[in-house]
């Protein structure tokens, strides 16, 4: 989850200015650059036990070792709660997942030296205060009950709310981490097009990316554990969003969704002000109960924008939220896959193409099938490894068009080599861990904090 906005104070009176406000994120294809989120599960190295904050060696230690490379803190009153570096930021998240929001990039060949060089720098600080990182989807042992809550206003609202609207908030907010890929648009056409590809395929992305098939010590009976919760956390703020497919979709259609999704807080003097449950369009005409006569600025959209979790998700760029946390050469393929799809014109027309004769039946009964059978569920009559098999060569073929080339003249689709290996072989990364459970590990989870960590 981001840290504050800092979207501006001007105020907002009319649903014109929010619509506007999405609207100014369109630029050039020349312009459009590729950020990468990615967040890990801290243990301690002895014990295998969640991190407590404070300490001279909890998550706190680990943020103010990290500013000897050149990060800077950010602070909630006296609480260091995050680090900030040029573009990119370290934030936590509520159960202590750590998480990198990666700064826009030109290629993924970037996001690969990115993700490496803050893998070592965690690592260097991590090894002397006894943690550890691991990259999965669902917590593989963590119960509710262990899990660390951090010191951040925000969770402290959200903690109280998420019970009221479904059973696995808490365990989506503790014991879950993503692979997240941020994505430009440089038109209203251009970004409902790309919205409707991606949000027809995230359930693709989530089979193989899934990496999360345990639970509490043992086998869930999911793939993706991680996609299972969303499943039960929010209906007012998670879902299909069939309305995107529907002819006219554009800024102010999201707009109008974004409106009837229940606030959580209000930002007020470097503070929250809890809000939950009450209307943004209550907030526009003064009649906020929480604020009552205050008006929002739109800084307070952009806050609220982050409250809404679709698979896809729309701010000034369009946010792919379907996958498992998980190995590096995973969070170099997401961002890679998404990339070859969505950056070159002929590599969209394909992908809308393969997606655009599925119902909204047939969207909803893969996103179900999904997070229990990964690679074998099936829509339209097809298997999902048959559908990411053509995937997989559409978006190939779309960076190899884009020509972001490194220093030995390869192009990005490198970074999809692992995805390649998991559809040819029919095996997600979740089958490869129940294999060993099953097998060399004999029931128990303690090699994977060793063969899964970063």
């Amino acid at each position: 989850m981001s840290v504050a906005s800092n979207a501006g104070n001007e105020i907002v009176s009319d649903r014109r200015q929010l619509a506007a406000y999405l609207e100014s994120g369109c630029k050039p294809a020349s312009e459009w650059r590729v950020g990468t989120e990615h967040e890990k599960f801290l243990f301690r190295k002895a014990g295998r036990g969640p991190i407590a904050y404070g300490g001279d060696d909890g998550v706190r230690a680990l943020l103010e070792g990290l500013m000897r490379f050149g990060w800077k803190g950010v602070h909630e009153g006296e609480t260091l709660i995050g680090l900030t570096q040029g573009l990119a930021n370290i934030s936590l998240e509520p159960g202590g997942q750590f998480e990198l929001s990666g700064a826009p990039l030109d290629s993924i060949h970037e996001t690969a030296a990115e993700t490496a060089t803050h893998l070592a720098q965690v690592a260097e600080i991590a090894g002397p205060l006894g943690i550890g990182a691991l990259g999965l989807g669902f917590h593989p042992t963590l119960t509710r009950e262990k899990a660390q809550w951090m010191p951040k206003g925000r969770y402290a609202i959200m903690r109280a709310y998420m019970p009221k609207r479904g059973g696995e908030g808490h365990d989506m907010m503790l014991r879950t981490c993503t692979i997240q890929a941020n994505l430009d648009f440089e038109s209203e056409v251009c970004m409902a097009k790309k919205f409707r590809v991606s949000l027809a395929l995230q359930p693709i992305a989530t089979a193989l990316f899934a990496s999360s098939p345990f639970k509490e010590g043992k086998p869930s009976g999911f793939k993706s554990r991680r996609a299972q919760v969303w499943t039960d956390v929010d209906p007012d703020r998670t879902g299909d969003l069939p309305f995107v497919f529907e002819d006219g979709f554009g800024f102010e259609r999201y707009v109008d969704y974004a409106l009837d999704v229940p606030m959580y807080f209000v930002l007020r003097d470097g503070g929250y002000i809890d809000v939950s449950g009450q209307s943004f369009r209550d907030f526009i005409a003064g009649k906020l109960p929480g604020l009552p006569g205050e008006m929002p600025t739109m800084s307070d959209w952009a806050d609220h924008l982050t409250t809404i979790f679709p698979e896809v998700r729309l701010k000034k760029y369009l946010e792919m939220r379907g996958g498992d946390g998980g190995p590096a050469s995973h969070i170099d393929a997401l961002p890679a896959f998404w990339t070859g799809l969505l950056y070159d014109k002929g590599a969209l027309d394909a992908a809308w193409d393969l997606v655009k004769g599925w119902t909204e039946q047939d969207r909803a009964e893969l996103k179900a099938a999904v997070p229990r059978d990964a690679l074998a569920a099936k829509i339209a009559g097809r298997t999902v490894q048959d559908v990411a098999r053509d995937l997989l060569a559409v978006s190939r073929a779309g960076l190899k068009v884009r020509a972001r080339l490194n220093t030995d003249g390869a192009d990005e689709g490198i970074f999809l080599d692992p995805l390649d290996r998991i559809v040819e072989a029919g095996m997600t990364q979740a089958d490869v861990m129940l294999k060993l459970y099953n097998d060399r590990w004999q029931g128990s989870l303690d090699p994977v904090f060793e063969e899964f960590a970063y």
